[in-house]
């Protein structure tokens, strides 16, 4: 192995590694805001809708900049962005356990979102460092970091919230994020972009910068299209759950705190699970046909929503029921993650791939904002539970329609983004 190809792959591994932990703890301080709902709807006297609020506002914050961080991550340094995303979260956590108003919590916790549309600059990173036949494997073991994020946020928030305080928890949390920015700006090292195609290789990768001529094709490419608009309603029952499952644990199963950990803890972890299966599952099958991934995300996404409806029915006596068919939920449930971000990826050019992905979640950002507050609205007119299954099943059928039209149309768009690098080779080769 010659030192150069060393030194790549050892930087690949580390910035992995940190974007994992990157993922874990961002999305435990973001998520144990779900546990933490009783106690914080108490200091501050919330109704449903006042809580759908609070989350609301995040998202939106987070939606509006996502076509900032993209523009700026397809031009600049991303592993320094990147840095700065970790500070900022870790910041405004600081602020929301300081603040004693509910308009004050509002802002504060709205705050929050400024750093979570940097991820685009992280998968784009990524992508440069990994062959797209095995983006699927890597995306899904770095996103079992969110329901082992969910998980440990979950741990701080049932266990430590009680003991401490909802406050100390963000305090701990929001410490973690200032200690990982350093450790993101001295340990990760930024790559060319399209390092990762194979097309590219021995091609001087620099010279192909952003440019709004070529980010203007990613709306040419109708497959991307499709995949676009399933990120608006496929996010509806994600949040939904995030932000209401522990309620309605709580206030329609009358499960106490022990109760709810011995549910979702095993639930969360089958989750984890389920991004890396959901992953390797695409990988192997877009081996075989341009549409694997595709496939792979309307199937999780089918048996989700079967499994939903069994699972929200079951009596509120039989536990144990209810736990092994959650089980069987969280399962499948994110199958589509890891081969929608691949898909992105899959086709188009390495220099906008951020602003692609900002976009997307722009998209689903939109989605994730207007869910919590739709749930509170009809928690408050029926119930939590009515709230997570008729936003659920609704959004996952129309994004089970999107993805079935991708499948279509993906393999004439990935053959277009090869044919377009391999332009850029034979250009090079000849000049």
């Amino acid at each position: 192995m010659n030192v150069n190809n060393h030194i790549f792959k050892r930087a690949a591994r580390t910035s992995t590694i940190l974007f994992f932990f990157f993922m874990l703890l961002h999305q435990t301080d973001k998520l144990l805001i779900g546990p933490l709902q009783t106690p914080i709807m108490d200091t501050f006297h919330m109704t449903y809708t006042q809580w759908g609020a609070i989350n609301t506002g995040a998202l939106v914050v987070g939606a509006l900049l996502y076509p900032v961080w993209g523009w700026l991550n397809d031009r600049y340094n991303r592993a320094r962005l990147l840095a700065l995303a970790s500070l900022i979260w870790g910041s405004t956590t600081w602020l929301s356990a300081i603040v004693r108003t509910f308009p004050a919590f509002l802002v504060t916790r709205s705050s929050t979102g400024i750093d979570d549309s940097s991820y685009p600059g992280m998968y784009s990173l990524l992508a440069d460092y990994y062959p797209p036949k095995s983006r699927g494997r890597i995306y899904g073991l770095l996103q079992l970091a969110q329901p082992l994020g969910y998980l440990l946020g979950m741990v701080l928030a049932l266990l430590l919230g009680g003991a401490i305080g909802w406050r100390s928890v963000f305090y701990i949390t929001g410490s973690m994020g200032i200690v990982l920015a350093v450790a993101i700006f001295f340990g990760v090292k930024d790559v060319p972009r399209g390092s990762g195609e194979e097309e590219l290789k021995g091609v001087e990768l620099t010279k192909f910068k952003f440019s709004w001529k070529t980010a203007r094709e990613i709306f040419k490419k109708r497959s991307l299209i499709l995949v676009m608009l399933q990120g608006f309603t496929g996010v509806f029952p994600w949040n939904v759950i995030t932000y209401y499952f522990f309620g309605y644990l709580a206030s329609e199963r009358g499960y106490d705190s022990n109760t709810q950990l011995m549910i979702m803890a095993p639930a969360v972890l089958v989750m984890a699970l389920g991004y890396p299966l959901g992953g390797v599952l695409g990988d192997q099958l877009f081996k075989r046909t341009k549409r694997g991934r595709l496939i792979v995300s309307a199937t999780g996404i089918l048996l989700g929503m079967i499994l939903l409806t069994i699972t929200m029915n079951v009596p509120t006596a039989q536990v144990t029921l209810f736990t092994v068919l959650l089980l069987a939920t969280a399962l499948f449930m994110p199958f589509s993650s890891p081969n929608i971000l691949s898909t992105i990826y899959d086709v188009t050019l390495p220099e906008v791939r951020s602003t692609t992905n900002s976009i997307q979640y722009f998209i689903e950002s939109i989605g994730s904002a207007t869910a919590p507050l739709i749930a509170g609205i009809i928690a408050d007119a029926t119930s939590v539970g009515n709230a997570i299954l008729w936003i659920s099943l609704s959004a996952w059928a129309l994004c089970f329609l999107f993805i079935l039209g991708a499948i279509i149309l993906i393999p004439h768009d990935i053959e277009a983004m090869h044919r377009q690098l391999e332009e850029r080779a034979a250009a090079e080769k000849e000049g």
